[in-house]
Order: structure tokens, then C-alpha cells, then sequence
């Protein structure tokens, strides 16, 4: 069996990662349990449940099973292994879950979610199964040795990424990475009673009187945050009219998450509403330039990608954040999605940073030319 490496290892170990932040969240008020941590095994069925939380419980764990069972597929081992490694592996995962629920006073371990968890991986194995049965998995490393070099496991699950980190509400759009803003009130709320509080407020006023960014810097914003994640498709894909196709991907990709998120937030009758002028034309500046730069060498697109990283951070940071932004964010907050709500805040502002890593290691690799 030929060994693969995949992308969906990479995918498999931050779907973790969601999970166990879905699963403790708020990560606060932590406690000694009170009873045995295995007693929530033996408990009956509970008499008060909603459909939401089967769904979720059930469907939380598919793509974990899936992703499990590609890795085990496409690193040699046979479809049986895989479905058994993706099922005791999920079913550790979530038993381990239930059993750290018992130290937080928010959260209740379940009997019913471990079960459903187990089901649910078990679900996306046969699914990951049932794909390569009839050829998918093959057909995808195919299509993957013609459009992309070796070795871009990495700069794939960025791409894959970047429009879930673009679900989380912004204020301008396509402008990730807007964490200053969090880490200022944060860095505040720590040094609220040391002598460097005066210090945490000083630059916190300084901030709120600096000038805003204009509607040019707007513009280049946007345009920027469609050139970035296209450019680092270019680092990693084989140069020529795939570069082209590509460039449509991610620019439907970036609208579909933007439209999705402003629907989330204000309703489906105000999906588009996003879409202003001068958006239209940020997205068609940052889409001319993606494709006059579509037949650069790799090594040039990942200098490329970082450079338009790193302007795209600068300007991000001065975006301030309106009211009807703040609006959203209290809304996810306080709505059922809050988990959901977290993960892809989580994304949307390590997405530049972790791109700009996987950038830098492209450019100082020697493979690139």
C-alpha cells in the first residue's frame, strides 16, 4: 500500500482541538468533582433532552471519524484498521470529555453524548469507507498530484480553514486577524490592579483616539484579504490555468463565508448586505492581482502571500470595530452557537499568523523554485 501524506491529518488534530474547546467551554469555575467521575456511565437515559443536542452530539463527531479514517487510509493501512482506529479513537476522546465535564459546574457528562460521539465517528468512517469503495479517495490523490506539489499537506488545510475563520462576524470584510483589539482589553483587565494599570489604560486611550482607517485603506484591506489566501494557493499548486480556476475557488469561497456569516448575524434578508461598492471593488482589485500574479514561481507566491500577510495585519489593526459589529459578537455570544462562535473566532484570528509560519517554511524550503 503506498503511504500518502495527507492533509486530513492536519485537519483531524485541529477538529480535536475544536472539540475540546467545544467541549469545556467557558473553561472557568473549575472544581473537584463531588462524585466518582465514572458514575455519569451507569446513569438511565435522561428524561429531559432536545433534538439539537442529538443532532449536534451525533454530527459533531462524523467529521472527526472521517478525517481519522483518511489518515489511516492514505498512510497504508487497510479500510477495516482505519474504521476501527477512527472509532476508539473518537470514543477516547469523548470519554475523556465527559470525564473533565465533571470539574466544571457549566458542563454535565453524559452517558448519551458518549454513546452518540462513538455513533457519530463511527458514522463518518463508514462514510470515509464508502468514498473509497467506489474510488473517491483515489480520485482526489489523483487530482491533487496534478494541481499541487509534494509536501502541501500544510498550506491545503489553511486553504481549507480560511473560510471558517471568515464565519466569525468582522468588521470589514475578508479582515482576519483582528485579535489586537481582544488582547488590548485583556492585557487591561490583568494589570487592573498593578502598577502597571495606569500603563494598560494610556495605551488603551491612545488607541481609541487613533485616526480610523480610511475607505482607501479599506479598499486595500479587503483587496488584501482575497490576494493573501490565493497567494498561498499559488505556493503550493503547479503554475498555469489551475492558478486561474483556483483564484474563482477561493474568491467564492470568501463571498459564501462573508454572506453566510452577515446572514447568521442579521438575518437572510440582510445577507448581502456586506456587498457595499466599496467592497465590490476591494474584491475585484484583490482578484485582478491574484490573477496577474497567478504565474509567478512558488517561492515568489510565498514571499508574495507574506508580504500582502503582513499589510493586511497592519491595516486590520486599525479597522475599529462599529457598533453593529459589536452587536453581532454579543449576539453570537450569548446564542446556542456559542461554541461554534468560539472556534471560528479562534481561527479567524490565528488564520494570518499560522499562514504566515507555513509561508515562511516554503520560502526557506528548497524544494520551491
Amino acid at each position: 500500500m503506498v503511504r500518502h501524506r495527507s492533509s486530513a491529518l492536519l485537519l483531524a488534530w485541529l477538529y480535536a482541538g475544536l472539540i475540546v474547546y467545544a467541549s469545556l467551554y467557558p473553561l472557568a469555575d473549575w472544581r473537584w468533582p463531588v462524585s466518582s467521575p465514572l458514575a455519569f456511565v451507569l446513569l438511565p437515559w435522561p428524561r429531559y433532552w432536545t433534538a439539537f443536542d442529538l443532532v449536534s452530539n451525533l454530527l459533531g463527531y462524523m467529521p472527526l471519524g472521517f478525517l481519522i479514517f483518511t489518515t489511516q487510509v492514505r498512510g497504508g493501512r487497510s479500510a477495516m484498521i482505519g474504521a476501527l482506529h477512527s472509532i476508539w479513537m473518537a470514543a477516547t476522546l469523548s470519554l475523556a470529555m465527559e470525564l473533565t465535564q465533571n470539574g466544571l459546574p457549566s458542563r454535565i457528562p453524559s452517558n448519551v453524548d458518549l454513546a452518540l460521539n462513538t455513533i457519530g465517528a463511527a458514522a463518518g468512517a463508514a462514510v470515509g469507507g464508502l468514498m473509497k469503495a467506489v474510488g473517491l479517495l483515489d480520485r482526489w490523490q489523483r487530482l491533487r498530484d496534478r494541481w499541487f506539489v509534494d509536501r502541501s499537506a500544510g498550506g491545503l488545510a489553511l486553504l481549507l480553514l480560511w473560510p471558517v475563520g471568515l464565519l466569525f462576524p468582522t468588521s470589514l470584510p475578508l479582515g482576519v486577524g483582528q485579535v489586537l483589539s481582544r488582547l488590548r482589553a485583556t492585557v487591561t483587565s490583568v494589570l487592573a490592579d498593578t502598577p502597571l494599570a495606569d500603563w494598560g489604560r494610556t495605551a488603551i486611550d491612545a488607541q481609541a483616539v487613533a485616526p480610523d482607517l480610511s475607505p482607501l485603506g479599506q479598499l486595500c484591506a479587503i483587496a488584501l484579504g482575497l490576494l493573501a489566501p490565493c497567494l498561498l494557493g499559488y505556493a503550493v499548486s503547479r503554475a498555469g490555468w489551475r492558478r486561474a480556476l483556483l483564484l474563482v475557488v477561493v474568491t467564492l469561497a470568501g463571498i459564501g463565508a462573508t454572506t453566510l456569516s452577515t446572514a447568521l448575524n442579521f438575518g437572510p434578508d440582510h445577507s448581502l448586505a456586506w456587498l457595499t461598492s466599496g467592497a465590490a471593488v476591494g474584491l475585484g482589485i484583490g482578484a485582478l492581482a491574484a490573477l496577474l500574479l497567478s504565474w509567478v514561481p512558488r517561492r515568489a507566491a510565498a514571499a508574495l502571500g507574506l508580504m500582502a500577510l503582513t499589510a493586511l495585519l497592519m491595516l486590520v489593526a486599525q479597522t475599529p470595530e462599529d457598533a453593529y459589529y459589536a452587536q453581532s459578537l454579543h449576539a453570537w455570544e450569548q446564542g446556542r452557537f456559542i461554541r461554534f462562535h468560539g472556534a471560528a473566532q479562534w481561527v479567524g484570528w490565528l488564520w494570518p499568523y499560522a499562514a504566515m509560519a507555513y509561508l515562511l517554511g516554503r520560502i526557506a524550503s528548497r524544494e520551491d523554485t
